[in-house]
């Protein structure tokens, strides 16, 4: 008898009247919005403009669902194109089934089509967004769990998730697989923040760690996981893409580290003058400010000249009136009464 195992959910789906809504939806929703937020203040950190990563996003999230899904479809085309199954199926895409390898790589032709319209160097802005993306994997990894998809071999570990009969499925307790590799994005996303403020990560050197860590955490969760698969050499395909994604990522951070040291000290032109104009802009004001204060100092100047005179004539009669010098009308008085003194 198991006394704790992690419950699966009774349904993926939740029906608001004629609309459906599907948990895997949610999941993959969130995890946009947690990339583009995060993705969104790293950037301004390094110097570029609020919402350019969103603008991106634009191109670079639909561009990422349709690469995902189609490597999904393409590496287990049996689920869907064998006989007995609807090709259909295919485009269910809330059904689960989107591949993070397709993901990437078209998502990135789609980030590079918004970042070229931008004028703005695709490497840096994957280093932004590094940290989100890996996040938003975080949160896509629990649409599997809404879904009853994608877990592990059999345990009776505490943390065992239970998994109800279905399609393709047996009832039992499984290793919770999608929780190993949300906590382990959680755990790249964290490393990446740090690296990146610890050794200036620059030129696509924070996502290729990114993608190094995802991958060296997704090679143990795959060997996990129980679902079909093809194999090669008795690896599952996802393994050896791993690897080998793996080797591409750390080949990249060494060769890029020695070509191009140090980071991007421009990510965004456009963000570049806008700041010089706003200093241009401060300059001129400073310089006004200087002048009115230099014009007031003038006046002040000149006020205080024309009080020192003021003061200097004042202190002048004064000094008349103290030595006894008469004005001059009682002077020429004076001299008048002496004359006639004298003809008298």
């Amino acid at each position: 008898m198991d006394l704790a195992y992690i419950p699966s959910p009774s349904t993926g789906v939740i029906n608001l009247g004629p609309i459906p809504l599907r948990g895997y939806a949610f999941c993959i929703i969130i995890g946009v919005f947690v990339a583009v937020w995060l993705g969104n203040k790293r950037w301004i950190a390094r110097g570029g403009r609020a919402g350019t990563v969103a603008d991106i996003a634009v191109w670079a999230v639909p561009f990422g669902l349709v690469g995902g899904r189609l490597y999904h479809v393409i590496t287990d085309y049996q689920l869907y194109f064998s006989e007995g199954e609807n090709w259909v199926d295919a485009f269910k895409i809330w059904q689960g089934g989107l591949g993070i390898w397709g993901a990437i790589a078209l998502g990135a032709v789609g980030a590079w089509i918004g970042c070229r319209r931008r004028g703005i160097p695709l490497p840096a802005w994957a280093d932004a967004l590094a940290p989100g993306i890996v996040l938003a994997q975080a949160c896509g990894r629990w649409g599997n769990w809404f879904n009853q998809e994608l877990y592990g071999k059999q345990t009776d570990l505490p943390w065992a998730l239970k998994i109800s009969d279905g399609p393709n499925r047996v009832a039992g307790t499984y290793h919770p697989t999608f929780l190993y590799e949300s906590l382990w994005c959680v755990g790249v996303a964290l490393l990446v923040i740090w690296a990146d403020r610890r050794f200036k990560l620059g030129h696509g050197r924070a996502f290729a760690l990114y993608v190094a860590a995802y991958c060296a955490g997704r090679v143990w969760t795959e060997y996990l996981r129980v679902d079909e698969a093809h194999h090669i050499l008795g690896l599952r395909l996802n393994v050896w893409t791993a690897l080998i994604v793996f080797v591409l990522a750390v080949v990249y951070m060494v060769i890029s580290a020695k070509l191009r040291p140090g980071r991007e000290e421009i990510v965004e032109p456009a963000a570049a003058e806008d700041a010089e104009d706003a200093e241009g802009t401060k300059d001129a004001a400073d310089t006004g400010s200087t002048n009115d204060s230099e014009g007031s100092d003038d006046a002040e100047g000149t006020k205080d000249a024309a009080d020192a005179e003021g003061t200097k004539d004042s202190e002048g009669s004064d000094d008349a009136e103290e030595s006894g010098a008469k004005p001059s009308g009682e002077a020429d008085t004076a001299k008048a009464e002496a004359g006639t003194a004298k003809n008298a």
